[in-house]
């Protein structure tokens, strides 16, 4: 019988902010039971769903755009399984997109990922944000302590600028950034960098960004 990869694009909502990329995963094996999918399994003596999440999002985030890969164990219709898991989906997951990636057995999600969109809200009373902005711009270097080790967080920036307030009038961001393996960008090291307490922030990524698959 022939197997379906299908990719899906989700949101993470508030509901779900403090839930973790682990529990994020049993939450999806669940919902797929839900919704009576013919869930392909993996071999050997513990079989588990096959499952792909694209990059794990740190605790206090959330996201309007989340991809995932799972496979089935036959060719299935896609607004029928995009309706069945609408209807599955837990407070915190929203459904947005589903579609047939034709190699079934290409590289998997964590590999294609390259940056990373986020919008983050501040708090009101954040000052010098334009003047802080470009000064991190104009640097060649930043250096940061990560896990004990220093790295240079400035090339991992491919984008950050300053956008219109929301519509409480709170100030925002908007940045990108590197999401390759061992050199992968983090929103609240720009945050401190800026002089901001991530705690305080509300951070949201609005994009994955795919390398193109041949």
């Amino acid at each position: 019988m022939k197997k379906q990869r299908i990719r899906i694009t989700f949101s993470k909502t508030k509901a779900m902010r403090y839930t973790g990329h682990l529990d994020l995963r049993r939450a999806w094996e669940r919902m797929m039971r839900r919704a009576n999918l013919p869930l392909a399994y993996s071999e050997g003596y513990t079989p588990h769903p096959l499952l792909n999440l694209a990059s794990p999002l740190p605790l206090g985030f959330t996201s309007t755009h989340e991809v995932g890969d799972f496979w089935m164990s036959e060719i299935c219709d896609l607004e029928e399984v995009t309706a069945a898991l609408q209807d599955a989906a837990p407070p915190g997951i929203e459904v947005h997109h589903l579609e047939e990636v034709p190699d079934l057995h290409g590289d998997k999600l964590p590999t294609l990922i390259q940056s990373s969109q986020f919008t983050v809200t501040l708090p009101p009373e954040t000052p010098n944000l334009e003047s802080q902005v470009a000064q991190i711009l104009a640097q060649k270097h930043l250096q940061r302590t990560r896990k004990k080790k220093e790295y240079d967080l400035r090339p991992l920036i491919e984008k950050l600028e300053v956008i219109a307030p929301n519509s409480e009038g709170e100030p925002r961001i908007k940045m990108q950034l590197s999401t390759l393996p061992g050199a992968t960008g983090r929103p609240d090291e720009v945050l401190r960098s800026l002089g901001v307490d991530p705690h305080q922030a509300l951070i949201c990524r609005t994009d994955v960004i795919l390398e193109r698959e041949e």
